[in-house]
């Protein structure tokens, strides 16, 4: 799905109030990190993730393979804070539809 600017800037301002429900540790990316990632974008189709691994080059790459493998887009990254969004197709929980 192609985003707008202004569709980004409103998942952005969503965004803002959200708490990280995924965190990626100590053990790095594992299949169960990708696993709770989709099941937490099916529910809420914007979440926040909190990566943190090694230095700036291995956080983007463990950001890239999460997006790469849960098919979703990277909203804003704010160190090692990510912003993800994947629409549900059966059930969509936001509207970016324009006002």
């Amino acid at each position: 799905m192609i985003l707008t600017k202004s569709q980004i800037k409103t998942l952005r301002s969503l965004a803002h109030k959200l708490k990280p429900v995924v965190r990626v540790g100590q053990h790095g990316l594992t299949e169960n990190v990708i696993k709770e990632v989709g099941y937490a974008l099916e529910f809420h189709e914007l979440i926040k993730l909190k990566v943190n691994v090694g230095n700036r080059q291995e956080r983007d790459e463990v950001i890239r393979k999460i997006c790469e493998q849960t098919c979703a887009q990277n909203i804003q990254q704010i160190g090692n804070i990510a912003v993800l969004f994947r629409r549900n197709a059966q059930k969509p929980v936001i509207s970016l539809a324009k006002k």
